[in-house]
């Protein structure tokens, strides 16, 4: 599709979502995933970047359908998160070539209680999620990070990357950019909102990458309290082109439809904010046309 038919984004989100480190909060319902998108819908959002990556519930079988049913575009997600949220790992050696599979072929999950196949066609990824761990960069996040830069080289796709705490991000950026040669417009920093540091979050941003925002109503992090602080500093200082926000639903409680803020919130909570602080042409740039950028590829493969 055209990149600027995208519309109003929630840059980093979950529909559905499984870990060991999340017992008994599972996003695995279609019904509410389609109630969460109907209620983010009735604000004005227009797409959501998946950010749940291979092995973890992603369900890809069901997107379509929700897509077409909700009105919002939807971007499925490759890739591989940290190993602990992981019962047992593909093989390491082989991850690449599952990336580019998945980005190329389609997504072959098998979903649902009855573990039907998905469709074919199959859905296709459109982006690829990896992640770093706490202050650095373990060798599970090095091998998995060469393989996501080995599929990026492959398809053209971006690559979106989970930091622990919003910790190691220039870590990812020496590896993914410098030495694996990705160009920075196709990676995208996520949870750097944990990590409210001015001076990194500048540097970043300096480098073309994209900086995310994302779980913009979790008062336990440094989210609420300093981000619109942090989205104006690094707007005054002309890096507005460079900023991500998504919502970051992991479990069922969050959402909007179970009582809790959801994805609506970015467009009903944190939207007016950003009007009053940034003006409509910032605000714009941060929901609708950034990741329109960040998230469009020249497909190859």
């Amino acid at each position: 599709m055209d990149p600027a038919e995208l519309g109003v984004c929630d840059a980093h989100d979950h529909l559905f979502i499984s870990s060991p480190q999340l017992p008994g909060q599972e996003l695995d319902d279609p019904a509410a995933a389609a109630a969460e998108l109907a209620a983010f819908r009735a604000v004005g959002g227009q797409a959501v970047i998946q950010w749940t990556p291979h092995g973890m519930g992603r369900r890809a079988d069901q997107l379509p359908q929700l897509a077409r049913a909700g009105g919002v575009h939807l971007v499925a997600a490759t890739g591989l998160h940290q190993a602990a949220h992981y019962e047992s790992l593909p093989p390491l050696d082989t991850l690449a070539e599952l990336f580019v599979a998945e980005l190329t072929e389609g997504i072959a999950d098998s979903t649902g209680p009855d573990h039907a196949p998905a469709p074919v066609p199959a859905p296709k990824a459109g982006l690829i999620k990896v992640a770093g761990g706490y202050h650095g960069l373990d060798e599970h996040a090095r091998r998995t990070m060469t393989a996501a830069a080995a599929a990026h080289h492959a398809t053209g796709a971006p690559i979106a990357v989970h930091h622990e705490l919003g910790t190691g991000a220039a870590d990812v950026v020496e590896l993914l950019c410098a030495r694996l040669e990705v160009p920075p417009t196709s990676v995208v920093l996520g949870h750097l909102n944990r990590f409210p540091d001015p001076r990194l979050h500048r540097d970043l941003a300096a480098t073309g990458a994209y900086l995310a925002f994302d779980g913009p109503s979790r008062a336990n992090h440094a989210t609420d309290w300093r981000l619109l602080e942090t989205l104006v500093e690094l707007a005054e200082a002309g890096h507005g082109d460079r900023l991500l926000l998504g919502g970051d639903t992991v479990v069922a409680a969050a959402r909007s439809t179970a009582g809790g803020p959801g994805m609506p919130f970015l467009l009903t909570g944190l939207r007016p904010r950003l009007l009053r602080a940034l003006g409509e042409e910032q605000t714009e740039l941060i929901f609708r046309h950034n990741p329109a950028r960040a998230f469009a590829a020249r497909w190859r493969g």
